[in-house]
């Protein structure tokens, strides 16, 4: 017989059976990014994210999980809620705490329930979604959020009174490449010729762009890593430091077989850079930043860099994170995100509802004008063709 447990942390469950749910799932997902956090002291009571990760047990075997927090405030999600909580507090509806289903700070989708090998996934899926809306019950709180899921766990949530959101990021796809230049070919010559400068400024202004993967990263690195990352923090009005030094000391110790660095160098100096990571075909781009503001190395470290790596490595997609018009620009498809939200106060379940209903619809319009009318040359054309 099964049985649901709150834990005190991802730390809590051993690693290998958490990672044997995780399986192929996004890497954010695993013991070492979560725990990681825990214990670098990224989040806990102090930070508003208290971990409570909920499972399910049949006997000792762990058969379903879910990452869950306990959230005093909305800060470092990416689905942004707090219109909502305005709208809540002005109607005299509590709104905090709430929970949330996710991976702190990082805008990146992927299963959010997870469920053993051999399990029925859609049977767990009802189980998880309504255990959530139990213990929001039971603990008198706003709802439950679940962000970034992956689209086969919207339609149980949904059916279980959950509220779909629909948002949209841009991805960089793929197309057989064999090189840059091939890469490059796919634009218009506007387009083109205008990546060809921002590329060309880098070698003009003296700066090598190296990308280096896996255990070939060289512990060094780390720090000047975490100062480019705190550098755009700071340089920003609507930065906040989420993550510390001890977070990306325990990476090296713990992650490194997952990262890929992208480095900026002028000279014997590195200038700036990002922290990506690496899963199966997948490249996702997380943190970065340079100590030295030239014009154009951002799009060359966080984009056409890692798109080269990506064409060389043969990887099929390449998720650079939130935000950003300027990416579509750069020959990234818009594509849909997904999160669900059960709120447990009717009033404001209708008034979130009839929101998210003109929402979505804005959202599908969107995405299909910007494939439509793509930059890619080869795509438009073969979106033109009957």
């Amino acid at each position: 017989m099964w049985k649901l447990e709150l834990l005190d942390g991802i730390a809590e469950i051993p690693r290998d059976a958490w990672d044997a749910l995780v399986g192929d799932e996004s890497p954010f997902l695993e013991w070492d990014w979560l725990a990681s956090l825990e214990h670098a002291g990224a989040v806990g009571p102090d930070t508003g994210w208290l971990p409570r990760p909920l499972i399910a047990r049949d006997g000792d075997r762990v058969v379903a999980a879910c990452p869950l927090y306990l959230k005093s405030h909305s800060e470092g999600e990416f689905v942004f809620d707090w219109g909502w909580a305005d709208a809540a507090e002005r109607a005299g509806i509590r709104y905090y705490p709430k929970l949330l289903v996710g991976v702190p700070f990082t805008p990146v989708s992927g299963a959010r329930l997870l469920v053993a090998p051999g399990e029925d996934r859609a049977t767990w899926l009802r189980r998880m979604g309504a255990a959530l809306r139990d213990l929001c019950g039971r603990n008198e709180l706003s709802g439950v959020h679940v962000n970034f899921v992956r689209p086969d766990e919207t339609e149980p949530l949904v059916e279980d009174g959950y509220l779909l959101r629909i948002g949209i990021q841009y991805h960089w796809h793929n197309g057989g490449f064999s090189d840059f230049d091939d890469y490059l070919a796919c634009f218009r010559s506007k387009r083109r010729n205008q990546i060809k400068r921002e590329r060309r400024a880098m070698l003009e202004s003296g700066v090598r762009i190296d990308t280096v993967v896996g255990d070939a990263i060289d512990d060094g690195l780390f720090a000047p890593m975490f100062d480019f990352y705190r550098s755009t923090v700071e340089n920003h009005y609507y930065g906040r430091q989420y993550l510390n030094r001890a977070f990306f000391d325990l990476l090296r110790e713990r992650f490194k077989r997952r990262l890929c660095f992208v480095v900026a160098q002028r000279g014997d100096e590195a200038i700036g850079g990002t922290v990506n990571v690496v899963k199966g075909d997948v490249l996702y781009g997380r943190y970065w930043g340079a100590t030295q503001p030239l014009r154009h190395l951002h799009f060359n470290v966080c984009y056409y860099a890692a798109i080269e790596y990506c064409i060389r490595a043969g990887i099929q997609r390449f998720e650079p994170g939130a935000g950003g018009d300027y990416k579509y620009l750069r020959g990234f498809d818009a594509r849909p995100t997904y999160s669900l939200h059960y709120l447990r106060e009717p009033r404001l379940a209708r008034a979130v509802g009839r929101f998210l209903e003109a929402e979505r619809a804005e959202a599908h319009e969107v995405i299909d004008h910007l494939g439509e009318n793509s930059v890619l040359k080869a795509r438009r054309e073969s979106n033109a063709a009957p």
